[in-house]
């Protein structure tokens, strides 16, 4: 069994891109737009993921994607809250459908209505509907609203923890995602999302966020940024603010997934990171989408990094491939055999 925890819906029919532009253009006036939300059949969602994401899963031999709608789509830092509550709701409408239509195949995550300077808890509706009446296990939360700014406070401020006391209660775990980046100085994929990473770690290593919410789960992807390659650094900095170690603060509640485009990455992953805080993950369908020319295999086809890791015995690689996903994502329910 191989459970992929870190897939976007990155393939979705023109007319769900052209409902936002229309969305974008009407300010989320919805009386001023051809429709309430995109006209998409079930032929068409079914095609849509045929040819990438399930034919993906078959070449390379995963049995099930964690499916969120596209991150960089997410848009949260544009129009208002009233506009990112519409959107969100289409989202993740649509994953729904998809995960209904494959539920071997695909289980759903979603993502929150979120905007700069609204407070998270706005967002605690969305998220129950998502887990209670959809049956989603799990959200992605952005750390940056603002798309590349940062003008909200840090993850580990009193201004999240309701939505942290929600997310313990319904027991769903958050992936940190941030989306696109309206800052000319970050990449969105190659910076912004890395930053991210990297910033979520160290205001986590900063604080006693997971004292004050023992049962929190949130996942890190990407590899967890840059803190593995300074693995070291991170270890040195808590110990000068009699934090706990790393591994330590991470416990029970904090991952980092596989997202990690090379072979030393990876090695590096297993040699400094627990082993029980590791997710498989590709990002599949999503940010490398070409053949390494050195090896002549595909940057995202994760899955053989970790069967050539040296650094993992095979019972650590099945904690990998899906044993921890399914500590980590308690809702999730497996296909019959």
């Amino acid at each position: 069994m191989i459970i992929d925890c870190h897939g976007h819906y990155t393939t979705a029919p023109a007319q769900h891109e052209a409902w936002r532009k229309e969305q974008i253009d009407a300010k989320g006036d919805l009386s001023k737009m051809s429709a309430k939300e995109p006209v998409v059949s079930d032929d068409e969602l079914r095609d849509s993921v045929a040819n990438t994401q399930l034919r993906l899963q078959q070449e390379r031999g995963t049995d099930m994607t964690i499916f969120s709608p596209r991150a960089g789509g997410m848009g949260h830092h544009i129009g208002d809250e009233k506009m990112s509550i519409q959107w969100s709701r289409i989202c993740n409408d649509q994953i729904k459908r998809i995960c209904d239509m494959f539920p071997n195949n695909f289980a759903p995550v979603g993502q929150l209505p979120q905007s700069p300077g609204c407070s998270p808890s706005n967002s605690i509706p969305e998220l129950e509907r998502l887990v209670n009446d959809l049956g989603f296990i799990g959200v992605n939360l952005n750390p940056d609203p603002s798309g590349g700014h940062w003008t909200d406070p840090p993850l580990t401020d009193p201004w999240w923890f309701e939505l942290y006391a929600k997310l313990e209660e319904l027991q769903v775990p958050a992936m940190i995602h941030v989306s696109q980046s309206c800052n000319p100085n970050f990449h969105f994929t190659g910076a912004h999302y890395i930053n991210a990473d990297t910033a979520a770690f160290m205001q986590l290593l900063q604080s006693d966020l997971f004292e004050r919410f023992p049962k929190l789960k949130l996942i890190i992807p990407h590899g967890g940024g840059a803190v593995p390659y300074h693995w070291g650094r991170y270890r040195g900095i808590a110990m000068g603010m009699n934090r706990p170690e790393p591994k330590d603060m991470m416990g029970e509640n904090l991952y980092f997934d596989t997202c990690v485009y090379h072979q030393p990455g990876i090695n590096l992953m297993a040699e400094v990171v627990p082993v029980d805080n590791i997710l498989f993950a590709s990002e599949l369908h999503g940010a490398v989408r070409c053949k390494d020319p050195d090896t002549g295999e595909w940057f995202d086809d994760t899955r053989r990094y970790i069967d050539a890791t040296a650094n993992l015995t095979a019972e650590e690689k099945e904690k990998v491939f899906y044993k921890n996903a399914l500590k980590v994502f308690s809702r999730l329910k497996l296909p019959a055999a």
